[in-house]
């Protein structure tokens, strides 16, 4: 299988920190894209661009809400209505944050 190529830390909304694990990502976007049709191969693209996108920010630490806003940017191209839907989601987080 696959190694976990991401050797970094995400810091969370309350300031915890974890190791990234690409688990809690793939879950993300499966919930982004439940009932969307796409496949497997698709998925696996649209993590790997996530990923890459990650690294590209060459810091050893990110924060989630950073995170969320590069899921974001790759799930625009890949399926609108999973953006949206994501969008949604996370935005009401940031909502509540700023409320």
């Amino acid at each position: 299988e696959e190694m976990e190529l991401l050797d970094m830390t995400v810091v969370k909304r309350d300031g915890h920190r974890e190791s990234y694990r690409r688990e809690k990502l793939e879950r993300g976007l499966h919930r982004a894209l439940e009932k969307r049709s796409h496949t497997e191969a698709a998925f696996r693209g649209l993590v790997q661009a996530v990923e890459l996108a990650i690294q590209r920010e060459r810091v050893h630490e990110l924060t989630s809400a950073r995170i969320g806003e590069l899921v974001m940017e790759q799930l625009k191209s890949f399926d609108k209505v999973a953006y949206i839907r994501f969008a949604s989601v996370y935005r009401s987080f940031e909502d509540v944050e700023t409320f």
